[in-house]
């Protein structure tokens, strides 16, 4: 090889390790592991300003768990095509618009700087994914200790509380949900339209979550049709008190 033949694929060889290193670096941040919905890390630790993906928590039951109140059609296009097409959108709708936030909490105390993509969609994944697990099969229709003490002690009772929270699901128009949040040291109920959600810093209602229920027709209208009444009605024997009272204080 001569001195010419050396240099030039020197040169070859140098440009292509430049080309390369990004390349790989952006490999790299692409097979990060996204941040779990669920289970996130603690919020101090997480760097400022980095990228976010939310992800769609796996469903705690099998579709047909819920029957005979909730119907396994419903429940499998309600999992698999709304509450995923919600965590698409929004991934989608915060790479292309450069949203930055710590985490998924960090997200909707700020989502009102957002457009209505990342607003509705975040606000869609987040829902659904609170909804699937304060709802399970065998349940009791009603709470015991801590929760049925704190919902006597806000509402008077388990009957007016539930008098109240049907109330603000029959009254929500159109779409959106009813919550029970803890504000204050207090308990409150009340309903959000769309997909917001008590945590956003532009929510009607805001507190910390402890129950919530599902109204836009999507989640019941294959089995109920117009009866949003005989939903809210049956529902509540699906209700997970268990996880109600893990997000009690």
């Amino acid at each position: 090889m001569d001195r010419k033949q050396f240099l030039s694929r020197s040169l070859k060889v140098s440009l292509g390790a430049l080309v390369a290193g990004p390349a790989l670096a952006s490999a790299a941040s692409c097979n990060a592991p996204a941040v779990n919905d669920g289970e996130r890390d603690d919020p101090s630790t997480a760097p400022t300003g980095s990228a976010l993906q939310l992800a769609q928590v796996p469903l705690p039951y099998a579709y047909g768990a819920l029957e005979p109140y909730i119907d396994a059609q419903t429940m499998e296009i309600h999992y698999t095509k709304h509450h995923a097409a919600y965590v698409k959108n929004v991934n989608e709708a915060m790479a292309a618009e450069g949203v930055q936030a710590q985490d998924e909490a960090d997200l909707l105390a700020r989502v009102g700087s957002f457009s209505a993509k990342v607003r509705n969609n975040a606000g869609g994944t987040w829902n659904h994914n609170f909804f699937w697990q304060v709802m399970g099969p065998g349940g009791k229709g009603a709470p015991e200790g801590k929760v049925l003490d704190a919902l006597n002690a806000g509402f008077g009772s388990f009957d007016k509380f539930k008098e109240a929270f049907t109330d603000a699901a029959m009254k929500r128009f159109g779409s959106g949900w009813a919550w029970l949040v803890e504000r204050n040291g207090e308990l409150a109920i009340g309903s959000t339209p769309n997909q917001d959600c008590p945590l956003m810093d532009v929510s009607e209602l805001k507190g910390k979550p402890l129950l919530a229920l599902d109204v836009w027709e999507h989640a019941y209208y294959l089995k109920y049709q117009n009866k949003r009444n005989e939903y809210v009605a049956n529902w509540w024997q699906v209700v997970n008190w268990d996880e109600v009272a893990k997000r009690m204080a």
